[in-house]
């Protein structure tokens, strides 16, 4: 090793490895001088910059404190530009790059992200990557947490260290030349590349198409319906099933699970094989042509030896119609390469799955690069998912407090929970109620229906969806709840822009399609007082289904110990500060940011009322009416799309003539288009939602244009 010092306060250190089968051996070390006010955007002190063409590796380090920890060092994932760079790395070089990629990885976990299921698709990542050819092969996911490997082999290494910035990348919510089709919130890559693969029969292509999918996802309706069109459209697809043993069920977590050995490697290989395939297919033919129930006495044969060997449960996807493989091991880069090139090489072989086991808890041999790997095993924590003593309280602990002490007074109460993992406070409920207490998973047309049948049966449910999955279950809401009048009480969680998780998880059409629902009673708390009390109003109510939504992140606590256990009148609102002229009336959390307008337009001189709605739907008619008759101008604001509570508003004020009396009113809701991911104060000021931009609105409104400018500089 050779260090070249510079004028500026570090040294350049070259490690150039003599293995490398790049590097030339007449080369000892090279040295770059640097300017003394260089910028290091990606050199830095946990990072190592690869010479691509000798095959070692650069770092930068202090000269005071010596040379950078070699722990996070990623030699050859410094090499990927793009997964054309993999095709010609060895085995050992595939593994280290796996190596790399959780180094990476733990890099990266220091922004509020979740990178833990990335963790399992690591090595299927490299595999995949190095055996088809993105993105002429199109490559279709399920999940955009399992993504991240894939993201780091394409490219987006910058942005996603950037992760949760403005206008940073929320690449699941995008299509992009090595993403045909955007991942959400799963369920979906079969279907999308089911599509592909047709549409590349019609155009007469040879592409392959891959679709990875989780066993989270298969909880959904969806996935069963894609495997079963496949099976019969009997198109080229490669469909891999990402096995890591997670259920939200105790009883499926507590069943056997699919081994990994040396026996079901070679059965593994042993079916994805050519000459297996063929003589398969062969038998297939003479067996038809001998005739005589031959055919179907040698299926028989076949599934009953394939379900011996097989996994329990494996020879569902042969019923569907999909050529089962498996298990493979997830994270053997040889027995993966092994099966995918078999897949791979066959020009005609239908529909496939292949069944691979992985683990996210994989540690690496290197005990290095392991230590980075238990770092990110251990994960960013998350607002909602981090213990209750080292965060902030949020709308969730509200919601599970206020629901423990009603569920203590009436023993009616039971919880139907669905959608993608669990917060915290629910999983503190779920030990409160017990088998009072259901967690359906990705199932969220289940738990609607499922929850109107408790409610027929005579408890009380309550729904709990975040506000972006029970978009998934809006048949079910209006054919199997609100037609019915069931009293479904339905708690929609992460209502709003949701931060990090950008687009895909954020619930921003919530309020407009449950509020134009006949019989829905939709409200909406801005605090954790509001929060309880509307609960206590749930409860009460049956005759008719009820939306609560709240949003995600830390609640401004007003007292943690207060509770008050006081039913709202259904349809009332409240009035919080009395002013004149301008009336500001809000909708959930957004009262808090009404408030904060209220405050900057007063040390303007400027005196406005500032009301809380509570109530979407029923509307509170007095309040609206009383607002519209004192001032000359109502602004409603919301989070959520256009069509919303303003919208509401502006029917009521125009079928009751308030609009024609000479009130202005002024809808803010979010804009219309996806707002992704980003800091949560960043992409309210996106959406125009902060105090600033209604204080700003209420100045336009008052013809002081220069200083609503002002405001917003």
């Amino acid at each position: 090793m050779a260090a070249a010092p510079c004028r500026n306060p570090f040294g350049i250190i070259a490690n150039l490895d003599g293995s490398s089968r790049f590097l030339s051996r007449k080369l000892e070390f090279s040295a770059v001088n640097f300017p003394p006010n260089v910028e290091f955007s990606r050199l830095g002190f946990y990072r190592s910059l690869m010479c691509k063409e000798h095959g070692g590796h650069v770092h930068c380090s202090s000269n005071a404190d010596g040379p950078t920890n070699e722990e996070v060092l990623t030699p050859v994932l410094d090499m990927i530009d793009n997964p054309m760079n993999l095709k010609n790395l060895s085995l050992k070089e595939l593994k280290q790059l796996a190596d790399d990629i959780r180094t990476e990885l733990s890099i990266m976990s220091k922004t509020n992200k979740s990178f833990r299921p990335s963790l399992s698709t690591v090595e299927l990542t490299v595999a995949i990557h190095h055996v088809f050819n993105a993105p002429v092969d199109k490559i279709a996911w399920d999940i955009e947490d399992q993504t991240y490997p894939h993201q780091l082999l394409t490219g987006r290494r910058t942005r996603l260290n950037k992760l949760g910035q403005a206008n940073d990348l929320s690449s699941y919510a995008c299509r992009n030349e090595y993403d045909p089709f955007g991942t959400g919130h799963g369920c979906s890559s079969i279907s999308s590349g089911l599509g592909m693969a047709v549409a590349r029969d019609i155009k007469g292509k040879k592409d392959r198409i891959v679709s990875v999918i989780s066993n989270e996802t298969t909880m959904a309706g969806q996935v069963y319906e894609a495997m079963s069109n496949a099976g019969y459209l009997d198109s080229n697809l490669v469909v891999i099933l990402n096995d890591r043993h997670h259920a939200s069920n105790p009883k499926l977590d507590q069943a056997p699970k699919a081994s990994i050995n040396a026996v079901s490697s070679t059965l593994s290989k042993l079916q994805s094989s050519q000459f297996f395939r063929k003589f398969r297919e062969v038998a297939k033919v003479l067996t038809k042509r001998i005739g005589r129930g031959m055919h179907e006495w040698a299926a028989k044969i076949d599934e009953y030896a394939r379900g011996m060997v097989g996994p329990t449960g494996s020879t569902l996807f042969e019923e569907l119609g999909l050529y089962y493989i498996g298990p493979v091991d997830g994270h053997n880069i040889e027995d993966l390469l092994c099966v995918l090139h078999e897949v791979a090489s066959l020009d005609s072989m239908g529909p496939v799955l292949v069944h691979v086991v992985t683990k996210e808890e994989y540690a690496v041999e290197d005990n290095q690069t392991g230590k980075a790997s238990e770092d990110v095993i251990k994960g960013a924590c998350t607002i909602e998912s981090g213990p209750i003593r080292s965060r902030p309280r949020t709308y969730s602990d509200h919601f599970v407090k206020a629901l423990i002490t009603e569920s203590e007074i009436d023993e009616d109460i039971v919880v139907v929970h669905a959608g993608m993992g669990m917060e915290t406070p629910f999983r503190a409920l779920k030990d409160k109620l017990g088998d009072r207490f259901f967690d359906v998973g990705m199932a969220e047309q289940h738990a609607v229906t499922f929850s109107a049948g408790l409610s027929c049966g005579g408890l009380k449910p309550f729904c709990v969806i975040p506000a972006s999955f029970l978009q998934r279950a809006y048949d079910q809401v209006v054919h199997d709840v609100d037609r019915q009048k069931i009293p479904v009480r339905f708690v929609l969680t992460s209502a709003g822009l949701v931060g990090s998780d950008g687009a895909a998880h954020s619930g921003a059409f919530d309020i407009t399609f449950m509020s134009c629902l006949p019989n829905m009673i939709v409200m909406a708390p801005s605090d954790e007082i509001e929060l309880a009390r509307m609960v206590c109003t749930a409860v009460d109510i049956e005759d008719r289904p009820v939306c609560l939504r709240y949003p995600r992140g830390a609640i401004a606590s007003l007292d943690p110990n207060l509770y008050l256990r006081e039913p709202i009148e259904v349809g009332r609102g409240r009035l919080l500060l009395e002013g004149k002229d301008i009336a500001l009336l809000g909708f959930g959390s957004m009262v808090h940011n009404c408030l904060r307008a209220h405050a900057v337009l007063a040390q303007m001189g400027i005196d406005i009322t500032v009301a809380d709605a509570r109530f979407c739907k029923p509307l509170d008619m007095k309040l609206v009416r009383m607002l519209c008759k004192n001032h000359k101008f109502l602004i409603t604001v919301e989070e959520g799309s256009i069509g919303g509570f303003g919208a509401h508003v502006a029917q009521f004020i125009s079928l009751d003539g308030l609009l024609d009396a000479g009130v202005k009113w002024r809808p803010i809701t979010l804009p219309d288009n996806y707002i992704e991911a980003a800091q949560p104060n960043e992409q309210l000021a996106a959406a125009g939602l902060t105090g600033n931009h209604i204080a700003a609105t209420a100045l336009n409104l008052l013809g002081r244009t220069r200083d609503a400018l002002l405001l917003m500089c």
